[in-house]
């Protein structure tokens, strides 16, 4: 049986490979459900977090993300002698998935000549380049998510004659954090592809930097800060609003 780590790799890798797999159907040339449109990314990364959190959930909590780890723990709700590891699992597992999105889709990547488009399907990029207000967009999704987490999750969170509750994601059920995600990606994903998880961002654009394709450009790494420090700018700030309130 897995373990919490194994866990965490499990849903992450599962998370991207089929949320970056569906960027890669609507924008690399040739393929089936090219020119698909932005509601199907959306749609396609709600379903990709349900999947995630399903096979997780019971195991880690699905937290799949270090912003709901970092939050969790900021909270009191989760051991932070465990948060390293759950971080470094999720990075891992996230590598992992948008290697084989790279793997299934490496003749289309290859004919693909937009190396933007190569890019999107392993991190995101904002669609006005300006840092602050690239800042701002991932802080305010992030804190969107953790926050409705924390009250989704917070009437479970003293139950009676239940011995170490698993907290994270995987405490809503998949479908109710698959629609707040979904949420997330209609209303607020425009500006900067709706990151709101480090490691779905720097786990793959690890993988772009290494990985061979024809008329591959620029990892942006000068970006990629900003689905780092955002997301855990947002948790930190929904953790402090939720322990207020």
């Amino acid at each position: 049986m897995m373990n919490e780590y194994t866990a965490e790799f499990v849903g992450t890798m599962l998370l991207v490979l089929l949320g970056n797999g569906v960027v890669a159907n609507v924008v690399l040339k040739g393929t089936k459900g090219h020119n698909g449109g932005w509601i199907v990314i959306t749609l396609g990364w709600g379903l990709a977090v349900f999947v995630g959190v399903a096979v997780a959930g019971p195991i880690s909590g699905a937290h799949i993300n270090p912003a709901v780890t970092i939050g969790l723990a900021a909270a009191g709700l989760f051991e932070w002698g465990k948060v390293a590891g759950f971080i470094l699992s999720q990075i891992l597992g996230a590598a992992t998935g948008a290697f084989l999105v790279w793997l299934t889709y490496k003749n289309h990547f290859n004919q693909t000549e937009n190396p933007d488009g190569q890019l999107a399907c392993f991190s995101t990029s904002p669609a006005i380049r300006k840092f602050s207000s690239n800042l701002i967009s991932e802080i305010i999704g992030t804190f969107v998510l953790m926050f409705v987490i924390f009250y989704l999750s917070g009437p479970s969170i003293d139950m009676p004659g239940v011995e170490d509750p698993k907290l994270g994601l995987g405490t809503l059920g998949a479908l109710p954090v698959a629609l707040l995600v979904t949420a997330i990606g209609l209303s607020l994903g425009g500006t900067t592809g709706y990151a709101i998880n480090p490691a779905r961002d720097l786990g793959p654009r690890i993988m772009h930097w290494v990985l061979p394709m024809n008329h591959k450009g620029s990892s942006d790494w000068q970006y990629s800060w900003i689905p780092i420090a955002g997301p855990i700018i947002g948790t930190l700030i929904a953790t402090v609003s939720f322990l207020y309130l």
